[in-house]
């Protein structure tokens, strides 16, 4: 899916200061400014202070539109003021909208005159009676205001050291500040998201205190990924904690699901969970940590109502306001759990389709003269997000000949779909290109693209072909992460089952758990296997013996591991004193819990780029002299 506005929101401010010039800006306010923007907290002070006319300006009101947090200083004459009660009513309004953060500081005020309007407060409201100068509906909101604002906790000042009371209140900003959640990243060039997000608004009913469960239904390659994170940006700050659970589809055996429970308790509470036996266990902790807290969980590609029973099995499991939103391909699954709204993503509109072809096949908003080229491809990619950016991609800085001859070739199917078209676009990379890729699906999904870089450059893979499956949008580049749609992902996993359906051995890349532990039980590796990747926290107990890997001798990437979400266990492995494995072409090897004290009296390190070995038992990395 693709606005090329914003699809989140992104606080500009973290904080804005209200108060009454002519009581505090050159004293308290002054004081706690500088001590907010010492500690690099961003904070709007409307510096010129004057109150021109009687109307707040609206530069004011979108800087509290776009603050985290509205600290309000009230003071003696704050309610004399026509410009504080009118920023303080756009305060309330952030606050019930937009989830804004409101501290009121009491500045030798009585709490209750706040709250009740009495005292000097009271005394502003008489003299707005008496003059007739402001409606009467304008001060029952300010009084609403006013009410709302002074039964909220914050610091009452009157006594004591004014410098000591600032400190308390800058550490806990501060706080509040670390603990907001992440945006996550959805990528550029997007078109449509927007209108999307408004029509979702209705159905999230963010004013209600109810639990609801929404759902997001819609073909491959839609855009319901996107949608939803769009959905976390622009809400998650308005919980007390938040968790997005990517492809919940693939994860299939017990030792996932487990995963999967153990990630969303440590998203919500902000720390580590230590290691859960079973689900069950897992299903009473998130019943008993959640149970009153308001909390945001997207559960991104359901695909069976067993993924939902582990993680969200009942709207009871958590607080009152919590949002539980559901993305899957199936909507009879989300009309089985009668979600409480249902949205199914459109194919994008026809001009959308247009600017999202033109920003990925001319980098820009318009065709550069391929108008009726452009519409051939998008009638093959029928609104369909992902296919629009792949075949732009494609298309990107060919000429029309070559254009001509691509868009022929599409009309060899009937019916297009996204798989076809991924396909059909994977077929016409170079061999290398295609090499690189399956490298990237079936180890490097997630990694830091610098390290890839030079482990791949050494494969002969150069530094070109990555940049070209990023200029097709096979692979993104997310902060210096490369990450790849996850049809992208099946696709090529689908590939590469295909080499040797019914024979793992046989296949040049080996990457699901299963398979590895069969080949390296039953020892049926070959010499067409050129890397392995094994989550042995996802196996069985396995012994691995020299046997095993030795006639693996085109092996180039091994990566044996424990998956970060779960404590390590040095008895999953086992290998013998004398173990050895084909290494003459080895560039990447990462092995958690190596028990060994060295390497193996075989290895060769000559075309190593990378080594890493977490947990082990290494002394030395081997006997005698090697280069």
């Amino acid at each position: 899916m693709a606005s090329s506005g914003t699809s989140s929101f992104q606080w500009r401010w973290d904080v804005f200061l209200s108060f009454r010039g002519e009581d505090t800006r050159f004293n308290f306010t002054d004081h706690l400014y500088s001590a907010l923007t010492s500690r690099y907290i961003h904070t709007f002070r409307d510096d010129e202070g004057l109150e021109r006319g009687g109307e707040i300006q609206p530069s004011l009101l979108k800087a509290i539109e776009d603050s985290m947090i509205s600290v309000v200083v009230f003071s003696e004459n704050y309610a004399h003021s026509k410009w504080c009660l009118d920023e303080l009513e756009k305060i309330m309004q952030c606050s019930r909208e937009k989830g804004q953060k409101v501290l009121p500081i009491f500045y030798h005020v009585d709490p209750s005159d706040v709250r009740k309007q009495t005292g000097s407060f009271g005394e502003a409201f008489a003299r707005y009676g008496r003059y007739g100068n402001v409606t009467e509906e304008r001060v029952l909101r300010w009084r609403a205001a006013l009410s709302q604002a002074g039964g909220l906790a914050g610091w009452h000042v009157m006594h004591g050291y004014e410098s000591q009371i600032i400190k308390v209140i800058v550490r806990r900003i501060s706080k509040m500040l670390i603990s907001r959640p992440e945006l996550l990243f959805i990528g550029d060039n997007l078109v449509g998201i927007n209108s999307r997000l408004e029509e979702m608004s209705s159905l999230l009913c963010m004013e209600s205190n109810d639990v609801r469960m929404i759902g997001i239904h819609g073909i491959a390659g839609i855009g319901k990924t996107t949608l939803a994170k769009g959905i976390y940006n622009q809400i998650a700050h308005q919980f007390e904690g938040a968790s997005f659970l990517s492809n919940v589809a693939e994860v299939k055996e017990h030792r996932g699901s487990l995963k999967l429970q153990r990630q969303l308790l440590a998203d919500i509470l902000g720390e580590k969970i230590a290691r859960i036996s079973n689900i069950d266990e897992g299903i009473s902790l998130i019943k008993k940590t959640l149970c009153s807290r308001k909390v945001l969980i997207i559960l991104d590609d359901v695909s069976a109502l067993t993924q939902l029973e582990f993680l969200a099995g009942s709207r009871h499991w958590f607080g009152s306001g919590s949002r539980i939103i559901i993305t899957s391909r199936n909507k009879h699954l989300l009309d089985v759990l009668e979600v409480d709204g249902l949205y199914e993503v459109q194919k994008l509109k026809s001009e959308e389709a247009f600017k999202l072809f033109s920003l990925y096949a001319f980098e820009a908003d318009h065709d550069d003269g391929f108008w009726e080229l452009s519409g051939r491809a998008l009638n093959y990619c029928d609104g369909l997000p992902l296919a629009v950016k792949v075949v732009g991609g494609y298309l990107r800085n060919k000429t029309e000949l070559e254009w001509e001859d691509e868009l022929l070739k599409l009309t060899t199917v009937g019916q297009i779909t996204v798989q076809y078209v991924l396909r059909l676009s994977y077929d016409r990379l170079e061999h290398t290109e295609k090499d690189l890729f399956l490298d990237i699906a079936c180890f490097f999904r997630g990694k830091d693209s610098d390290s890839v870089g030079r482990i791949l450059d050494s494969c002969n893979f150069s530094a070109i072909g990555m940049k070209v499956l990023k200029d097709c949008s096979f692979i993104s580049i997310l902060d210096n992460k490369i990450e790849m749609h996850g049809l992208m992902q099946q696709m090529e996993w689908e590939i590469i089952r295909r080499e040797s359906p019914g024979q793992p051995g046989q296949r040049s890349r080996l990457w699901n758990p299963e398979d590895v532990h069969a080949v390296l039980t039953q020892k049926t590796g070959t010499k067409a296997i050129e890397g392995i990747s094994f989550d042995v926290s996802a196996s069985k107990e396995i012994q691995i013996t020299s046997e095993a890997l030795k006639k693996m001798t085109n092996l180039r990437l091994l990566r044996v591991y424990w998956d970060g979400l779960s404590s390590y266990d040095s008895n999953t492995v086992h290998l013998p004193e004398e173990f050895e494995f084909p290494s003459y072409e080895l560039r990447y090897l990462h092995w958690d819990g190596w028990s060994l004290e060295s390497l193996p009296s075989n290895f060769n390190g000559k075309k190593l780029v990378e080594l890493s070995l977490k947990h082990s038992s290494l002394n030395h990395l081997w006997k005698g002299n090697k280069l």
